[in-house]
């Protein structure tokens, strides 16, 4: 059982679609609008960053709950210089990036620790590492991930539970789209690649991260060579 969070979003979208075309068993989580088509049947709406909706929502899909992958995709940004940020607008993306991406993990958790067995992948950024300007609350929200991990990773390895996550560079789906042009050809030009990334090579890293028993608490850069 695959859970994704965040179907609407461009990777989200992508990677709920690849794998039930690859015959997988898939529930998916959305915010505000439900995606339009037959394939998004089993898709629930969630606030991830109210717990209490989390828990509902892990007690009403219990009984497909087995051998599960959680791949948390839900997440928002928000620009702003640091000393002009909204403050409402900056927790937020804390809420939404760090809190309900734990939340998630917490409420799945005792039923992998059960089953002893469970593949926690949060996608993060490269922008959680390298910085970029205006970006503050997302960075901290990234950052939080990477270090979050670290911890459950160690809680949970004997109950073959594996946690990891991918540090994201720019894809040629989500957010990259919110980027004026020009901005984007700087970006291209720091990218050993020299192209933003098909979201397929997201896909191949999970099942990579999916099929390897011996990999958790790490992060893997997967950016084209970003400088």
């Amino acid at each position: 059982m695959i859970i994704i969070t965040g179907i609407t979003g461009g990777i989200g979208n992508y990677l709920f679609n690849t794998f039930s075309k690859n015959g997988e068993e898939v529930i998916g989580t959305y915010h505000l609008e439900k995606p339009k088509g037959s394939q998004y049947k089993e898709c629930y709406q969630l606030d991830i960053t109210k717990p209490e909706q989390v828990e509902k929502f892990v007690n009403k899909i219990a009984s497909k709950l087995t051998n599960i992958t959680l791949i948390n995709c839900a997440g928002i940004s928000y620009n702003s210089f640091a000393h002009k940020s909204d403050l409402k607008k900056w927790l937020d993306v804390i809420n939404v990036n760090l809190n309900g991406t734990f939340f998630l993990i917490h409420a799945l958790l005792p039923v992998m620790r059960e089953q002893k067995f469970g593949r926690i992948i949060n996608l993060s950024s490269v922008v959680g590492q390298t910085g970029v300007v205006g970006t503050s609350a997302y960075a901290a929200s990234k950052a939080g991930l990477n270090g979050m991990i670290k911890s459950i990773a160690l809680e949970n390895a004997q109950k073959a539970i594996t946690v990891n996550n991918i540090n994201l560079g720019y894809f040629k789906v989500g957010m990259i789209n919110t980027i004026p042009k020009e901005i984007q050809k700087g970006i291209k030009a720091k990218i050993a690649l020299n192209d933003f990334g098909d979201p397929e090579n997201i896909f191949n890293t999970i099942q990579y991260i999916r099929n390897t028993a011996y990999l958790t608490g790490s992060c893997i850069d997967l950016n084209g060579g970003i400088v």
